[in-house]
């Protein structure tokens, strides 16, 4: 098993901008600081990106701030999981490069955005992370708005540096922190969802890094509880060098367990079932879809062309002891995408 774990703190980047330990983490270990990199600002891409997944409302509901170094993307996205009815829309700034002041790590600082279409920040207060939101202009002016708190967050998290062989300065620095409990409310179209703790959850993608300009990625990632313990998952490969470590991960009772190899089985037409299997067992899971979120930008330099898939997933995870966790119907996702920036 090759996931070599990175226990000690240092900075992430040496004097010549590579990674100094490729490796993943239980926690935000190694530490990123923007000035390190040695590579232009418009190649850096900084962002947090959190999803909710309201398994007493059926919808998931997902945000995004992002600095990709030619373009900021700021997107907000509503899915009815009953109805299968995706709505997304993204207000774009071009070339921010830095001056959004994405922070340096999850364990502290705030994101926050607002122009004269939208207003939003994501908060690290002592109660948890705190997200509002507010778009009037949503959806041909239905608007959409949140305040959200997510909290509970678990001991142990997924962190993984990976490098690129073909650019010893590009690497990606993420943190994945799921499941975490989701209280407040969204109010979108007229109506209101009061989120409920006891079974709404949340995860964090944090991200960080220099990426080669042509990548694709596949991610599949879930947030809940199994028999009243929390439980999640995070899944993926796709780019960059990940002979340290994979991103495999399931999450259990705030622990973390980590797994070697995933494969995603995608059925020709995204909305047919899907199948995971894992190299060491460890992960099996069929996956039935409710809905495609499929997305397009193309700005020509910049191209990124998704296939984000909310569905269940049955099957069986096992953790570290061998303890085997039965999930059925689990609500969650999984994506194929491409991307030039």
């Amino acid at each position: 098993m090759r996931n070599h774990e990175v226990t000690e703190a240092h900075k992430l980047l040496d004097e010549n901008g590579r990674l100094v330990e490729p490796g993943w983490s239980r926690r935000y270990t190694q530490i990123y600081n923007r000035a390190d990199i040695k590579k232009p600002a418009f190649r850096i891409k900084e962002w947090d990106y959190y999803y909710i997944i309201s398994n007493e409302h059926k919808f998931a509901f997902c945000m995004t701030v992002s600095d990709l170094g030619y373009l900021g993307m700021n997107s907000v996205t509503f899915i009815d999981l009953e109805n299968a009815v995706d709505k997304t829309e993204s207000v774009l700034v071009p070339f921010p490069m830095g001056k959004f002041k994405m922070p340096s790590s999850t364990k502290e600082g705030d994101v926050k955005f607002r122009n004269n279409k939208i207003a939003i920040e994501f908060l690290n207060t002592p109660e948890g992370r705190i997200l509002r939101m507010d778009y009037p202009a949503f959806d041909k002016g239905k608007g959409i708005k949140c305040n959200i708190r997510l909290y509970d967050e678990p001991e142990e998290s997924m962190v993984i540096a990976t490098p690129w062989d073909e650019d010893e300065r590009a690497f990606y620095y993420n943190q994945k922190i799921n499941p975490m409990r989701a209280s407040g409310k969204i109010e979108y179209d007229g109506a209101v969802y009061n989120l409920n703790p006891e079974l709404d959850f949340g995860g964090l993608d944090w991200g960080r890094g220099v990426w080669t300009y042509d990548n694709y990625w596949y991610w599949g990632s879930g947030s809940g509880q199994v028999d009243g313990v929390p439980f999640g998952f995070n899944i993926g490969y796709g780019f960059g060098n990940t002979s340290a470590a994979s991103e495999n991960t399931i999450f259990y009772n705030g622990k973390a367990h980590k797994f070697d190899d995933v494969e995603f089985h995608i059925s020709p037409n995204y909305t047919d079932p899907w199948r995971f299997t894992s190299s060491d067992g460890r992960f099996e899971m069929d996956f039935v879809p409710i809905i495609d979120r499929a997305a397009k930008i193309d700005l020509k330099a910049i191209v990124t062309d998704q296939h984000q898939v909310f569905g269940r997933m049955s099957g069986t995870a096992i953790l570290d002891d061998g303890t085997e966790i039965k999930i059925k119907d689990f609500l969650c996702f999984a994506e194929e995408v491409h991307n030039k920036y």
